[in-house]
């Protein structure tokens, strides 16, 4: 069994769609349980959430230990964590950021670096798990750049909701950045070390197995296209709305992935230059 939630993200169910049908349920099962932890510190204001994640805690790991669970989202993640041997520290290390949300709003230099890696490189790394089969040396293999693009996707995360994250939550994830006078200078720097975090994934992503290929390199295009929205609007502009990309260039880009696709394996590359680049009377850049 595993549970899937096709409404709640857009961009998500559509990077799943690209995957190889042998990887979708291990992927759809690893982020039911990340979004169960999530939206417990995220929306369940006025209610115990330090009890109610050290519930989910003590459920996961009773049930990668027994093999079940009465709760469908934890039973569909154990299913994967024992069919290809996740490590239990990369769950660990999830729920410690989990819990850092409830309890912290602003963080140093390595508190900022530890939060990251477990709220989004080791979500990365489970599922490179998946797309590994469980193969520990091809794994080790990806690690690096896997943790390089969920440290930019994270980052661009941050930057996309910071009006939600201040305003509404109060929080400040970057180190030692005032929201209240973010500068043009301080925004430069974030999207300049997300720029090349990005670029270090790539040779990553190439590398992957080819059924996860062209859904991680789609998640790629999306997160490239929303910050270089970003980088076009002003630092003051991120307070007052959350930046978007529309589904209708969501759809271009997945022509693009399409198109690369059928005609190379290796997203390096460019289109050829024979392949026709305007699709309905809309430019799409190789």
């Amino acid at each position: 069994m595993c549970i899937r939630d096709r409404n709640y993200s857009t961009s998500f169910s559509k990077a799943v769609r690209l995957l190889d049908p042998s990887y979708r349920d291990g992927i759809y099962a690893i982020y039911g349980f990340v979004r169960l932890a999530d939206e417990v510190v995220d929306t369940f204001y006025g209610h115990d959430q330090q009890r109610m994640l050290e519930n989910i805690k003590q459920d996961v790991f009773e049930a990668i230990k027994e093999g079940v669970s009465t709760n469908p989202l934890i039973h569909s993640f154990q299913l994967f964590v024992n069919r290809y041997g996740i490590p239990q520290e990369l769950i660990n290390s999830f729920l410690q950021s989990m819990e850092m949300d409830l309890h912290k709003n602003n963080y140093n230099a390595d508190e900022y670096q530890t939060y990251i890696y477990g709220s989004a490189e080791v979500v990365g790394l489970m599922c490179l798990m998946v797309f590994c089969s469980g193969n520990v040396e091809r794994y080790m293999e990806l690690k690096a750049p896997a943790q390089k693009l969920g440290r930019a996707l994270q980052k661009i995360n941050f930057l996309r909701d910071l009006k939600d994250d201040y305003q509404i939550r109060g929080r400040v994830y970057f180190p030692n950045v005032n929201f209240d006078s973010f500068t043009v200078d301080e925004k430069r720097i974030i999207e300049g070390d997300i720029q090349a975090e990005l670029k270090g994934s790539l040779e990553g992503i190439n590398a992957l197995p080819r059924g996860a290929r062209a859904g991680v390199y789609l998640a790629y295009l999306f997160f490239s296209a929303l910050l270089k929205r970003i980088r076009r609007i002003k630092a003051s502009e991120l307070m007052q709305k959350r930046i978007r990309i529309s589904n209708s260039y969501k759809l271009i880009l997945l022509v693009r992935v399409y198109l690369k696709f059928v005609f190379t394996w290796d997203c390096t590359k460019p289109l050829p230059s024979h392949v026709p680049l305007a699709i309905c009377g809309i430019t799409v850049f190789s």
